[in-house]
């Protein structure tokens, strides 16, 4: 008898629909629980197999939460912004819009199909004005931000203080630009030509498989400053529960470096190392202003207006070099930032990134074809592919060299793909005797490897092999009035800090792996960036009144060709009054990334309707406090980008007292993937990719849901297999026979009777590992457990109505549609769902007999059942005493006996 999937799931589906069941309420009388899937991107190809199987997670625990008395909040959305929609669009010439919303559609269908208990009452999407009203809100709030490190904290710009000499209004405005949490910079970015469009790092491989390419060009680009939070990032990670394995990459991707940044003179053409006269006492370091106009020699950038215009954008505040400078050092010198300026004695050359602003300048014009070359051989190597340490080391000199400040010696400065822009100061000092990496590189050159430091032991260390990277006793470093020449590593990285600071060259710095995010795509399909843009090179903000702004209607989503978006095509985006100023103006012509309305859509659940904020301070505070999301599930592939994005913007809010807690997410978990049955991971070019539409037509949604709970632990990665799916069904089947006819109606085996002491303990058993392996995530044990709990009660003739109501309510979570008719068959008028889920008794877990084994001579002649723990005495009396066991024992020597407390009694005979 096969129960009727194919009929009760689609009538309990509608049922917790049209009854509004699973919306959640704001309801301060119950403890609330907040349970967040990591947001779907809903692609024209809809749920594969594997999506199933977080969502399946974290509706169990949200059901079971539920049955616990907790006040459950499971919302869901799509993240439905991005280049794949509008990628489609421009083959197909389906506006992005209408692409989306079919989409969307396919993936509401699949997920309410597999029976999860949404809040669809709170569904959102990035794609609605109503929702990315808030998102441009919050990037002019970024904008209009700076972060005050004596208060930690982000401030409203108005609130920066202007230094004394800054007088001019158009000054003024260029150090507050300066200063602002969002700014423009020339900065070098992954370029696609084809897709028209910068690529994040993480996307370039992606794309590049697919055969498009890929290059590094320098672009006028929109940046968040998130290296302002760099540290709050980094110690806050002890505030919340997420596997080690994230913490520690979320760590590495920050990157904390403790060292000195140290300048390194460069020589002029006449071999000279010219020197900047000394500051007047007094003076402080100029600001990198906003620059109208370009300075003389710099790569003219994108203008806002015309190519060749003006623009009124910002130099890179992070620039790695710099032009002159306080004190008496050189007119021209290359900052390194190194975590051990100890070993500055044997920085035998310098190594600058190929995209370096410094390499034109001083290239000599023997090497400026070669270096020019090598430049545009790197630009289409991706980070990874140049950081690589097993790759063969690639480099070129430039001609120039620069002067090694602490022994005073020349050394040639190159270039190399392994140093990269944004890391650092895109340039290092190489000390090859002590470094890896400068060790091959300088091998592969034939350049010098000056040892200065020997092991601790005073053994002799062979460079001819090997660099030594040890901590060790600094020899050969010793030059005029400073010497580190047999100190520690400890002691002589302070002492070299100390040196560096007092010879004005440097100074002691903690530096962040961590780069300033890029915030500009040249996409249609993205959140407008609520800037506009004046003739005169001012712009402004758009105020709250403004917003949203709107993408304009398209028919054309190819990019402009001059690598702006299409919208730089679009006259009434680039060619209107300002109705505030009067001025004529353009928007910004660049959308936000996918990355920007995923950073707080959790918030946006919490008051889904509110067009006075993005959320209340009260919604906030009742589902996030304490800690923020009781439990945030999705997959390893987000452990980096996307939780740090959405931990910088909502400390930020969290500044500005717009949310509650330091942490959005309390608790993380990672699902493991669901690989093919080959064992690889679903592809449509594998052609390993598994419809659950197919699987659910054929087996039912409460058998994909068990099956994929029971695979194996919820982290492990594990293939898919249609014979296990069989199998599930097959419990779900044995499950129905238990309780129910074949019509539908209770079985007459299924009686008011009490149970027995070993159905108790069952029972009791799988309510108690039930509910503890739910708190735990490990489903694949639960549902071990209730396959057990079928195995033992299938065996009785007559099974106890009460045992069959709690089970019931522990398959519930796991089988929602089958639990809600079963339970119904057992004469309940209300849902499920609204039922509390059973209690056990701790005593009736423990058994109080056990089966016994009994053999003679190592043959099986009984099983008895015996009370627990028993001596050995008590076990052969009442072995003895047992019929099948005496007439083998009669009339024989027993020459030893062997038992095994609560599981077996050999006689030897």
């Amino acid at each position: 008898m096969q129960y009727n999937f194919k009929e009760i799931e689609p009538k309990w589906q509608q049922f917790w629909a049209e009854n509004h069941i699973n919306e959640a309420r704001e309801n301060h009388d119950k403890p609330k629980y907040y349970i967040l899937d990591m947001f779907p991107y809903p692609s024209g190809a809809g749920l594969h197999i594997g999506h199933p199987e977080g969502y399946t997670a974290t509706d169990i625990v949200g059901r079971y939460k539920r049955m616990r008395g907790f006040n459950v909040l499971h919302p869901m959305g799509f993240d439905a912004f991005g280049l794949p929609t509008e990628q489609y669009s421009m083959k197909t010439g389906i506006h992005p819009r209408v692409a989306t919303e079919r989409n969307v559609k396919t993936f509401k269908e699949q997920l309410n199909m597999l029976g999860f208990a949404y809040d669809w009452s709170r569904e959102i999407n990035t794609t609605d004005p109503k929702y990315f009203k808030w998102t441009q809100w919050m990037f002019s709030l970024i904008y209009n931000s700076w972060y005050d490190h004596e208060q930690k904290r982000a401030r409203h710009i108005d609130e920066l203080p202007i230094p004394a000499e800054i007088t001019s209004p158009a000054d003024s405005e260029n150090y507050r630009d300066s200063k602002r949490l969002a700014f423009i910079a020339m900065i070098p970015v992954n370029w696609c030509e084809a897709l028209g469009t910068v690529l994040a790092n993480e996307e370039v491989d992606e794309w590049r498989e697919k055969g498009f390419e890929v290059e590094r060009r320098p672009m006028r680009q929109w940046m968040l400053r998130i290296t302002e939070y760099a540290e709050r990032l980094l110690d806050d990670l002890d505030l919340v529960d997420w596997p080690h394995s994230t913490k520690e990459m979320q760590k590495n991707w920050i990157g904390r470096s403790d060292g000195a940044e140290i300048n390194f003179g460069i020589q002029n053409k006449e071999g000279e190392i010219p020197l900047n006269p000394p500051f007047i006492k007094g003076e402080r370091e100029e600001e990198i202003p906003l620059n109208p106009p370009f300075i003389k020699g710099e790569t003219d950038p994108v203008s806002p207006f015309e190519k060749g215009g003006r623009g009124d954008f910002q130099k890179d505040q992070n620039s790695p070099f710099e032009k002159g400078g306080r004190g008496d050092f050189p007119v021209l010198s290359v900052k390194v930032f190194t975590t051990r300026p100890d070993t500055i004695f044997g920085a035998s050359y310098l190594v600058l990134a190929p995209e370096h602003p410094l390499v034109a300048e001083i290239t000599t014009a023997e090497y400026s074809e070669q270096v020019n070359d090598y430049i545009k051989k790197a630009s289409v190597k991706s980070d990874l592919e140049r950081a690589e340490l097993a790759k063969e080391k690639t480099g070129i000199f430039t001609g120039a060299y620069a002067i090694n400040p602490a022994n005073k010696k020349l050394i040639p400065i190159w270039i190399a793909d392994y140093v990269l822009a944004h890391y650092g100061t895109g340039a290092i000092m190489a000390v090859p005797a002590h470094d890896s990496r400068d060790f091959e590189f300088a091998r592969a050159f034939n350049l010098p490897i000056p040892q200065v430091l020997k092991p601790v032991d005073g053994s002799e260390w062979n460079f001819d092999e090997a660099a030594f990277v040890d901590d060790g006793i600094a020899c050969n470093s010793s030059f005029e009035d400073f010497s580190i020449d047999g100190l520690g590593t400890d002691e002589a990285i302070q002492k070299a800090i100390e040196w560096v600071e007092n010879s004005c060259i440097g100074k002691g710095k903690v530096q962040y792996k961590l780069r300033d995010w890029l915030f500009s795509r040249q996409r249609y399909w993205g959140e407008p960036i609520p800037i506009m843009f004046f003739e005169d090179g001012t712009r402004r903000c758009l105020d709250t009144d403004e917003l949203p702004l709107v993408l304009p209607d398209v028919k054309e989503f190819k990019p402009a060709g001059t690598g702006e978006s299409p919208l730089a095509t679009v006259d009434e985006w680039v060619n209107f009054i300002d109705k505030k100023t009067g001025k004529h103006a353009r928007f910004e012509t660049n959308t936000m990334p996918q990355w920007a309305g995923s950073c707080w859509y959790y918030l946006r659940y919490l008051d889904p309707n509110n067009s006075d904020i993005f959320c209340s301070k009260e919604n906030d505070e009742y589902w996030m406090s304490p800690g923020g999301v009781d439990l945030y599930m999705g997959g390893a592939e987000h452990a980096v980008l996307h939780l740090l994005y959405a931990r910088f913007w909502h400390k930020l809010l969290f500044d500005y007292g717009y949310v509650s807690t330091v942490e959005p997410f309390k608790k993380l978990y990672h699902q493991g993937l669901i690989l093919g049955e080959d064992g690889r991971k679903m592809s449509k070019s594998l052609g390993n990719v598994v419809n659950p539409d197919i699987m659910v037509a054929k087996y039912g949604a409460d058998a994909l849901r068990i099956f994929e709970m029971f695979l194996g632990p919820l982290a492990d990665s594990k293939p898919w297999s249609e014979k296990g799916m069989e199998g599930t069904n097959r419990f779900l089947n044995r499950v129905w026979r238990l309780i129910a006819t074949e019509e539908g109606a209770l079985s007459n085996d299924v009686q008011e009777i009490p149970l027995t002491a070993d159905q108790e303990y069952h029972l009791n058993c799988t309510i108690k590992k039930v509910g503890e392996d739910i708190e735990e995530l490990h489903f694949n044990t639960a549902v071990s457990q209730m396959m057990i709990f079928v195995n033992e009660f299938t065996k009785a003739d007559i099974k106890p109505h009460a045992a069959m109501e709690k089970f019931v309510l522990c398959l519930a979570p796991f089988a929602p549609h089958i639990a809600e008719e079963l339970w119904g068959i057992l004469g309940k008028a209300e849902s499920i769902v609204l039922a509390n889920y059973p209690e056990y008794d701790p005593a009736k877990t423990i058994r109080a007999e056990v089966e016994l084994v009994v053999q003679v001579t190592s043959k099986i002649r009984a099983k008895i059942q015996v009370p627990l723990d028993l001596s050995q005495g008590e076990a052969e009396n009442i072995a003895r005493a047992d019929e099948k066991v005496a007439k083998y024992l009669e009339g024989n020597q027993i020459k030893k006996i062997i038992y095994v407390k609560n599981k077996i009694i050999n006689f030897i005979v």
